[in-house]
């Protein structure tokens, strides 16, 4: 089967923290890695979003020029994100001319079907600077409900879509000036005119049953009042709107940036040397198609993004021809995640109150963030990061769960047989074991599938506590007689079998100790593939070159249990994770006073 992770594009305005990467990171990466290793044709796609007046306001402030910018930030996410172990096909971002390219087509098609309408409205400027300021930098009180945090394009107390003229009271979020309206022409996507195609989607999908019930109930809300949404912008940073008369204006960074998981796929598809590729996974409709990101985000992949391909493929109630790419897959299923805080506060980088990517990975490696954010994060729920539950989950799940039971298998191999040995006859503790697991990988592997993480996860731990306990009840360690030789050799394959076992079905949650893992059972070659970053040159133009996430995937293992190689040796092993002292988590607190 074709799938295609789209994962939700990260904006240009800094390094990734943790809150970041448990929304659309680890559980695209876990997904992912899992349906690879099912035997599934993957494609996953994302890169650096970096367009928009925010990226305009951070170059003001930062004294560079905005493509400056913009490269500091892309270069600096695709290392947090390839540290992390994010297993892209492709990573890439939106000033590409590849991506200009396939927006402008999409645009121009969209145009020609009648979906994009010209409209007078109203635009906010900022006083100060004469620039427009974005929906999401207005704030101000819902005429609807009375939030008085409301966004200017949506309200996420009600849910309901807004316009900045629609807020009471409102204020820019930059300077907190009121900001000043003035009247100015546009194009807006006519959802009206695809809402029913929009609904029947919907009703589809909601049928089908699959989605998160926040998920599917945010979307049937939100479709239930559709007005047009405008889609160009008053800026002089973007993709230029291609028609002729418009050339002073740009095309909203939202309208362009959800078309990257085609663009990406598209030049993933070009750098393959394969360039109609990428049609396997968009124009089949026996592809599936799996949207990761926040809860934030899911009006644009719930309604823009679908709205934006079915007025391309002309299904809305205007009719209409599709462009060059053909009729192209509506999402098979937003997998969108709840907010995570942080020791119970939201994150706040102007507040210091933020824990980056980069700086967790450098000072505890990448498998105690992956493995939190895996076993505790904001899956259907939001969920509030803290450093004593970081260290507790650290310590008394990785190191003195999987990791000790790791270790002791491995030592005790390599003590008393210096290989993997030969079985005797498997007594019933010893097929009740091997049976547990091998039925572990259909309960777990359908969790993934149906993305609950965190539940995967749980029952792969419980599966390690199992075999734990397996090691007290037989007791390997008192077999030191010769005639018990043969039972001792039975029980050490049986450990050396689970294990090997139980590295498999966590291997997409924690793919680097993975790799550990299969070293200390005597692996020499990388058990779980990893991403590479590597510089590539634009495809179109030759005088710019960027970096990029891509990696060779095609050696992932299979998801099941594979024998154990009777003679392989084991050596003495080394701790597979590092035990956190407890004053790491007043350390870290202080860090965060500190930055404050």
């Amino acid at each position: 089967m074709k799938v295609l992770s789209a994962v939700a594009w990260p904006y240009t305005n800094g390094p990734r923290h943790i809150g970041h990467v448990a929304g659309f990171g680890v559980p695209s990466d876990v997904f992912s890695r899992y349906m690879r290793m099912a035997g599934h044709d993957v494609l996953m796609v994302s890169g650096t979003d970096e367009h928009g007046t925010p990226i305009l306001v951070l170059a003001d402030q930062e004294g560079v020029s905005v493509q400056e910018v913009v490269d500091k930030y892309n270069a600096i996410i695709a290392q947090d994100l390839v540290d992390l172990g994010l297993s892209y096909d492709l990573f890439t971002r939106t000033t590409t001319r590849n991506h200009y390219a396939v927006v402008q087509e999409m645009f121009r098609t969209i145009h020609a079907n009648g979906y994009l309408v010209e409209q007078t409205t109203t635009s906010a400027i900022s006083p100060s600077t004469g620039r427009t300021l974005p929906d999401r930098y207005l704030e101000g009180t819902c005429p609807i409900c009375g939030f008085t945090e409301a966004r200017g394009d949506q309200c996420d107390n009600c849910g309901n879509q807004l316009d900045p003229s629609d807020l009471i009271n409102p204020r820019s979020k930059i300077n907190g000036e009121t900001p000043q309206f003035i009247e100015t022409q546009h194009f807006f996507l006519d959802l009206p005119a695809l809402a029913d195609a929009l609904q029947e989607w919907l009703a589809a999908v909601d049928e089908r049953g699959d989605w998160r019930p926040g998920v599917i109930n945010f979307a049937k809300n939100i479709a239930n009042d559709m007005k047009p949404r405008a889609m160009t912008r008053d800026i002089d940073w973007g993709i230029p709107v291609p028609l002729p008369g418009w050339e002073g204006k740009r095309l909203y960074v939202w309208f362009d940036a959800v078309i990257g998981y085609l663009s990406a796929s598209i030049e993933w598809a070009r750098r393959l040397g394969d360039p109609e590729r990428w049609r396997e996974w968009w124009n089949d409709p026996q592809a599936v198609s799996y949207y990761f990101q926040g809860k934030d985000n899911i009006t644009f992949h719930a309604q823009i993004w679908p709205a934006e391909l079915l007025g391309y493929a002309g299904a809305g109630a205007k009719g209409g021809t599709p462009g060059e790419y053909g009729v192209l897959d509506l999402p098979t299923q937003v997998v969108a995640s709840e907010f995570m805080t942080m020791e119970g506060k939201q994150f706040s980088t102007s507040r210091g109150h933020v824990i980056y990517v980069q700086d967790v990975v450098a000072r505890y490696g990448p498998d105690p963030l992956r493995y939190f954010i895996s076993a505790a994060g904001p899956e259907t729920a939001d969920a509030d990061f803290t450093w004593a539950e970081f260290v507790q989950r650290n310590n008394s799940e990785l190191v003195a769960g999987w990791g000790n039971l790791v270790n002791r298998t491995a030592t005790m191999i390599n003590k008393s047989f210096g290989q993997i040995p030969a079985p005797g006859e498997l007594e019933p503790v010893d097929k009740e074991l091997l049976s547990e697991i091998s039925e572990g990988f259909g309960t777990v592997g359908e969790l993934i599938e149906r993305h609950r993480q965190k539940a995967a996860l749980a029952e792969a731990m419980r599966l390690v506590r199992l075999t734990n306990a397996y090691v007290s009840e037989t007791e390997p360690f008192k077999l030191k007689s010769d005639d018990q030789r043969e039972r001792l050799a039975t029980i050490l394959h049986t450990l050396a079998q689970s294990v090997s076992d139980l590295n498999t079905m966590l291997a997409p949650f924690l793919p680097h100790a993975a790799n550990r893992v299969a070293q200390v059972l005597g692996a020499s070659e990388e058990f779980m593939p990893m991403p590479r970053l590597e510089r590539v040159e634009d495809l179109d133009d030759a005088s710019r070159s960027y970096p990029v996430i891509t990696g060779a995937y095609d050696g992932t293992p299979r998801w099941a249990s594979v024998p154990v190689v009777v003679g392989t040796p084991i050596g003495k092993p080394a701790p597979v994770f590092t035990k956190l002292d407890p004053s790491v988590v007043e350390e870290e607190i202080a860090r965060l006073s500190q930055a404050k």
